[in-house]
């Protein structure tokens, strides 16, 4: 008699799902007008710091929501992540020097150091193992879908209404966001009250050494991510773009394309020859995106980036459910996100610092990111060969 399939597509599947794309558009929707905001006031040598300083304070949060997200439970970390959107969006039009902006950016951080940890705990609960890949999958969708269309709104308020209305929008989204996760149901079984000793985080809290394998190349293949939300933005400009959102809307749907399928074919043919399928078309793109001189290249490369980050995203999260320890999940993804978190801002950081407003320095900074990505694919090559050889003597010994 066939098993039944289990039904992963739920009603509280479909509220982390909602809540995420909501909190998505968020803080993605803010992203494109930043860089020349910063100029405006006067912190154009700073760029770099815009997505560094956000992924800073993420990063060092996520030993904390990991932690809470295993002992108080998975919503309420969800919800520290929308209220600081909430509280961000409101504040940024009253600290409007570059000091100002600054800390706020580092205050926006810790909404992605909390929310994302105690989703992907929370999805990983309630869907069967042999079918994270696919919901992992799918819930990233609803997230990269707040990804396209985030920026696509947040340049459009700008052009037809003013940065500031932009800044409130963004703390509506993460509103609504807020409200829905105080619909769902939490998933934690062994919860504990809080107390302050929960917050005390010691070496073995801080990384989940089970999973440093996915850590590594997450970190290594999100470098480019962080010079792309650094460059393409006035990049987009130079080329005549009106609209600053468009390239990461293009490569967004094509990364939802791709989810589709994504996630079910790592279920079935395993993570690591999907990873590097997606490692080899990063390699790509980034060189695509570089070697372009005219919107319709800027496209292309935004498309296969898409499909590279479309396939690389559920299998890497995938990837870290499957050798994370079922009482340390949300530890697990803790660590995970902290090396991307760690990625991004470490592309964000660097860029910054050789593009200073140079525009024909875009080129390199886009060569440089595909070297770093290939490197990852180097890795899961070495991985895979020394694994292989410690195999060896167990498969001799019982031919013997």
């Amino acid at each position: 008699m066939a098993k039944p399939v289990h039904p992963i597509y739920n009603l509280h599947f479909a509220l982390v799902c909602l809540s995420s794309f909501l909190f998505s558009c968020s803080f993605n929707m803010l992203i494109p007008e930043l860089p020349a905001y910063l100029s405006r006031l006067g912190g154009a040598e700073h760029k770099g710091l815009i997505i560094a300083l956000f992924t800073l304070t993420a990063g060092i949060s996520r030993p904390f929501s990991g932690r809470l997200t295993d002992t108080l439970g998975r919503v309420p970390v969800m919800a520290v992540g929308s209220i600081v959107c909430f509280i961000c969006g409101f504040l940024y039009p009253i600290l409007s020097t570059v000091a100002g902006f600054l800390f706020l950016r580092l205050l926006h951080g810790f909404s992605t150091g909390f929310k994302p940890t105690a989703t992907a705990a929370y999805v990983a609960d309630i869907v069967p193992r042999e079918r994270w890949g696919e919901a992992l999958g799918f819930h990233g969708i609803c997230f990269s879908t707040g990804l396209a269309v985030g920026p696509a709104i947040g340049s459009t308020i700008s052009l037809y209404f003013s940065l500031n209305v932009l800044f409130y929008v963004s703390s509506f989204f993460a509103l609504m966001s807020i409200a829905i996760l105080m619909n769902m149901k939490e998933t934690l079984k062994d919860k504990r009250p809080f107390s302050l000793s929960i917050l005390k985080i010691s070496r073995k809290d801080i990384i989940a050494v089970e999973v440093l394998p996915t850590a590594v190349v997450t970190l290594l293949s999100y470098v480019a991510y962080g010079a792309i939300l650094t460059v393409i933005p006035d990049w987009s400009q130079h080329l005549g773009i009106v609209n600053k959102g468009l390239f990461f809307m293009v490569f967004t749907i094509a990364s939802l394309l791709i989810r589709f399928v994504a996630g079910k074919v790592s279920d079935k043919y395993g993570r690591i020859s999907v990873i590097n399928t997606g490692l080899v078309l990063l390699v790509i793109s980034l060189s695509i995106i570089g070697f372009a001189k005219t919107v319709t290249g800027l496209m292309l490369g935004g498309v296969v980036y898409g499909v590279a980050t479309g396939i690389l995203s559920p299998a890497l999260n995938a990837w870290t459910v499957d050798m994370s320890l079922p009482d340390h999940r949300g530890k697990a993804m803790a660590t995970m996100y902290i090396s991307l978190e760690a990625g991004i801002g470490l592309g964000a950081l660097i860029s910054g610092w050789f593009y200073q407003d140079v525009i024909s320095m875009v080129p390199a900074i886009m060569y440089a990111s595909g070297i770093v990505a290939t490197i990852a694919l180097i890795y899961m090559g070495l991985r895979h060969k020394t694994k292989i050889k410690r195999l060896q003597p167990v498969i001799i010994e019982s031919e013997i």
